[in-house]
């Protein structure tokens, strides 16, 4: 499956982006989905997953109450909308998809387990 982010870009601290993902290509009818980033010298890390059912998300701790995960089923899009942007947040935004059976309506924040994703999208925050 292909999956194609987008929505960064440059924004004050406080400020609020929507970040979007497309998937398109795919052969299985079910993916768990989610958004992982990159700061500059850093490691990769997870930001927020959301189940194929949308049923259950999980967030990474300093994101929690300011970003939310959701997902159209009908467009194959998940959406990041992140409030309260702090330059902390800068990084490059990269969405993932796991291909699942009906069985696995869970979440999880392990990168390895993620069979595709997108090339990313810059967010930056200014102070």
């Amino acid at each position: 499956v292909q999956l194609q982010a987008s929505g960064g870009g440059l924004v004050q601290t406080g400020g609020s982006l929507r970040l979007s993902c497309t998937a398109s290509g795919g052969t299985a009818s079910r993916y768990l989905m989610a958004w992982f980033r990159q700061a500059p010298g850093k490691e990769r890390e997870f930001v927020a997953a959301i189940s194929w059912s949308g049923r259950s998300t999980d967030y990474e701790d300093s994101v929690k109450g300011r970003f939310t995960i959701t997902r159209d089923s009908h467009e194959n899009t998940v959406y990041l909308q992140m409030d309260s942007l702090k330059p902390e947040d800068t990084a490059v935004y990269y969405c993932a998809a796991e291909a699942v059976d009906y069985s696995k309506d869970y979440t999880h924040n392990f990168d390895f387990r993620y069979d595709f994703w997108g090339r990313g999208t810059l967010v930056t925050v200014s102070s």
